[in-house]
């Protein structure tokens, strides 16, 4: 592996991977904490903080698409990222590892490829954005006009437009998660033993 392709590792796949591998310890820890002291009942009900969290987290999407006007968008950024990885934290521990309910674990499968979907997303948008500035600018110490820049540069911006488009994936993995928690939660609520 030569040094490019080294750093591209450590700045690129690695934080990928280690997100989604800090997701499953931590899921896992809490988990057996929560068996350790005998208190597995408290992830019955972690679902619904969690359900709370990442549905709070949803602020970032609703004040960039002008739905809501308050809060910076940077700001709200940082909160759906860290929002929606607590609140899958807490679904994780509420999931554990019963397999005796489909619809419950389609959800919560859906959550993860929807996690995926977004820290990809993450990654490659600010991958993309990068290389783009270091061609930019590195173009520029060529003494480049703007128009030279401009023609250079079009089939790098026409490239950075298509992975902004990641989006196009991740809301409809949004929405097939949404609606599998809704029908779990739904299904909670008709089959709840109210005796």
């Amino acid at each position: 592996m030569n040094r490019t392709q080294a750093r591209l590792f450590t700045r690129e796949v690695l934080p990928f991977a280690l997100s989604l591998l800090a997701l499953a310890v931590a899921a896992l820890a809490v988990d057996g904490v929560l068996h350790w002291f005998d208190a597995v009942w408290i992830g019955r009900h972690l679902g619904i903080p969690g359900t709370v969290m990442i549905v709070l987290s949803l602020a970032y999407s609703l004040r960039k698409r002008g739905v809501i006007s308050t809060g910076r968008p940077a700001t709200l950024l940082r909160l759906h990222e860290a929002m929606a990885w607590a609140g899958s934290l807490l679904v994780l521990v509420h999931a554990g590892i019963h397999f005796n309910a489909i619809l419950a674990w389609l959800a919560v499968w859906a959550m993860l490829i929807n996690i995926a979907s977004g820290l990809t997303g993450k990654y490659l948008l600010q991958r993309s954005r990068k290389r783009m500035e270091e061609a930019r600018a590195r173009l520029q110490s060529q003494g480049l006009t703007p128009e030279q820049l401009a023609e250079l540069g079009y089939w790098d911006s026409l490239t950075f437009d298509a992975v902004r488009q990641w989006r196009v994936v991740h809301v409809p993995i949004s929405l097939a998660f949404g609606v599998l928690a809704l029908a779990h939660i739904v299904s909670v609520f008709i089959f709840w033993g109210w005796n």
